[in-house]
């Protein structure tokens, strides 16, 4: 399911696929059994209605947790580019020696920053999380030595700020870790289904009517196809842009 919904196109399509023959199928049983008589014909007018509702808002509501996950990736992104920032200039409280370490240490580990938003290759990614892990623990070390030699506030400034550093990277990580869990694809997926086959078995024989077929698929297809967009973070045309770190990198660059 992972690999699936991390190809928005491809659920698109299966998605479609899977609801129109499903459609499909509920006009064949439809065309075994009797027709329905009018007050039967209504009566089940109204539990597809209650279906298409409950299926709009399933829908609703997932669309709601992946542009809640979007959007926090979003501010991660700028809390880590404040973090890094403030860090930056807090080296300044250092010996001179630790700050240029400090401060060359935070221009490496920037770019890390930027590579692990911008790459969509997994290989990739996985080197840039080893490379990113190393200078963490030399930016600590580079804090920790001067901060056990000189225990002053003062100091304890750039330890502080060096410890928000670290933890909005954790931060960021676990919200891209975070995503519509796989059940919550799996119910609507199987409601639906359950929509269109009711809507094919209560559509009358008509043409007009039977455009259903394409039209409710399409548009739940569309559905899942947004929604899967705003929750894979490294796939799709959706995507953090990490302009401000991509800002800050360029003002550390002339100084």
């Amino acid at each position: 399911m992972n690999t699936l919904r991390d190809i928005p196109l491809l659920v698109l399509a299966l998605s479609f696929l899977v609801l129109w023959v499903s459609a499909r199928i509920g006009a064949e049983l439809r065309q075994k059994r009797r027709d329905l008589g009018d007050e039967e014909h209504e009566d089940f007018g109204v539990i597809e209605g209650a279906g298409l509702t409950l299926l709009a808002l399933i829908i609703g509501f997932s669309f709601s947790m992946a542009v809640g996950r979007y959007d926090q990736r979003k501010n991660y992104e700028e809390a880590e580019a404040n973090a890094i920032g403030t860090e930056y200039v807090r080296a300044g409280l250092l010996p001179a020696s630790d700050a240029a370490r400090v401060r060359q240490l935070l221009k490496s580990y920037l770019d890390q920053r930027v590579l692990f938003y911008t790459t969509r290759n997994r290989g990739r990614l996985e080197q840039i999380d080893a490379s990113t892990g190393r200078i963490e623990d030399d930016l600590w070390s580079a804090v920790q030595v001067p901060a056990a030699a000189q225990p002053t506030c003062v100091v304890a400034l750039a330890v502080s700020g060096m410890n928000d550093v670290l933890n909005s990277q954790g931060y960021t990580q676990a919200a891209w870790w975070n995503r519509i869990p796989a059940a919550a694809w799996f119910l609507m997926l199987a409601i639906g289904i359950a929509c269109n086959l009711l809507v094919g078995y209560n559509a009358r024989q008509s043409g007009s009517k039977r455009t259903w077929f394409f039209i409710l698929p399409a548009i739940v297809a569309v559905s899942f196809f947004l929604i899967a967009e705003m929750d894979s973070p490294r796939s799709g045309v959706i995507e953090v842009v990490p302009q401000n770190l991509i800002s800050l990198s360029g003002s550390m660059r002339t100084q």
